[in-house]
């Protein structure tokens, strides 16, 4: 089977990528904000995507792999406050609304997404920035490999940052789904208040948003289809995200780099100096 590499035009505009062997497909849209909108695995669509919401380009997407970056979630009063001054940073920051540039990788196992600071991003956060994606699909499984570098001239601040996915997961049927590997405590984003991860879980066809700390990787069960996947997330980008939205048939299963306010409060914030570099990786395996 021949890769292939090639912008589409239906059901939408998009790049297809093809994967030589597997045959597995990635549907990507870079203008939209480097948006990875489908992923066929061993012949099933393994993400959710509600493409009559997209067509509105007024409506925030749903579904797909949004990127979030440079903060996760959001900040009080869309605030950050740096040494340069003060910044309006809106939830999720600005990555999954900005075009980027997509290519082939060199030995074509997947694709690159690329986004770099313009004179807009740099009013919202003060930073020369480059961010390269590298999503590959690989047996039963997809790898994204994210390179965030701080490309800002010698000598100013550092550059602090958060960086998450926030990926939507077709399940069969909410009240027939469950995770495995969460720790037993979490917090409820809906109150910002620590509670059971376990009481979660039971309101997951109710509607959730809530995030832990997992020693490992995190498994999305739907024991309709009877089809585990799994994320295998490595430090610094380990903390999980649980959100559901019903009755839209999915789950989001989300590593981020750190919680909420996370550079205003310090906790596990990130921080590159000009011309560092640091790599981020994630896995999502199906069984």
């Amino acid at each position: 089977m021949a890769m292939t590499f090639r912008q589409q035009s239906a059901p939408y505009a998009h790049w297809e990528y093809v994967h030589p062997s597997s045959g597995d497909r990635l549907r990507i849209v870079p203008e939209r904000g480097g948006l990875v909108s489908e992923w066929l695995c061993n012949g099933r669509e393994v993400l959710y995507f509600d493409q009559e919401r997209y067509a509105d380009p007024a409506k925030s997407i749903r579904g797909g792999i949004p990127v979030l970056f440079p903060i996760c979630g959001n900040l009080p009063d869309d605030s950050l406050p740096l040494a340069s001054g003060t910044y309006t940073l809106k939830q999720h920051g600005f990555a999954r609304n900005l075009p980027w540039t997509i290519e082939l990788l060199d030995d074509q196992s997947g694709v690159r997404l690329s986004l770099v600071d313009t004179a807009d991003t740099r009013a919202a956060y003060p930073f020369a920035f480059r961010v390269q994606m590298d999503v590959r699909p690989v047996a039963s499984a997809l790898e994204i490999v994210t390179t965030v570098t701080n490309t800002s001239a010698e000598g100013g601040e550092a550059m602090p940052f958060s960086f998450g996915l926030h990926p939507y997961f077709n399940v069969t049927d909410l009240a027939r789904t469950t995770l495995e590997g969460l720790a037993p405590r979490c917090l409820n984003h809906l109150e910002m208040a620590d509670a059971e991860t376990a009481s979660q879980l039971s309101r997951l066809p109710d509607g959730v948003d809530f995030l832990t700390r997992p020693a490992g990787p995190v498994t999305l069960v739907d024991t309709a289809a009877a089809t585990r996947l799994q994320l295998q997330h490595h430090e610094p980008m380990d903390l999980t995200v649980v959100w559901t939205e019903p009755p839209r048939p999915m789950v989001c299963l989300e590593p981020w780099t750190g919680p909420r306010q996370s550079l205003i409060s310090g906790d596990r914030k990130l921080e590159l100096n000009a011309g560092q570099s640091t790599t981020l990786t994630c896995r999502y395996a199906l069984s």
